[in-house]
């Protein structure tokens, strides 16, 4: 189970992080990352991070913006965003996978267990 926290209304230009949290069969999990949802889009792609290797990457809208990092010990990973835009805005979803998909880690349907979603709202 994935639960995603951290999400809200900012302002452009500010921070946010979120965090989610993986119970249940944390252990098995590799890659975790963030995908989001904008209004009228489909999913995409946002960071990702091996567990096994702490090799991290993200999309190039927000690779010089956002870090992800993990928490090992606390079964978490982790998504700071600054300089938000308002483009930013959408719903934060949390995914792992059970498999390493190697050069297609950013295609959803390599992921297996997904979070609720958070929504962050960037107004500008």
């Amino acid at each position: 189970q994935l639960t995603e926290s951290g999400g809200g209304l900012v302002q452009a230009g500010d921070s946010l992080i979120l965090s989610c949290a993986a119970s249940g069969r944390s252990f098995s999990i590799d890659p975790m990352g963030w995908f989001r949802q904008r209004p009228g889009k489909e999913r995409e792609f946002v960071a990702m991070i091996r567990w096994s290797s702490d090799w991290a990457n993200l999309a190039d809208a927000v690779k010089d913006r956002f870090t992800i990092s993990r928490d090992s010990t606390k079964n978490r990973i982790y998504l700071l965003m600054n300089s938000l835009k308002s483009e930013d805005t959408a719903v934060y979803y949390c995914a792992a996978a059970t498999t390493w998909a190697g050069n297609l880690y950013y295609v959803p349907g390599n992921y297996n267990y997904w979070g609720r979603g958070t929504q962050v709202t960037v107004s500008s």
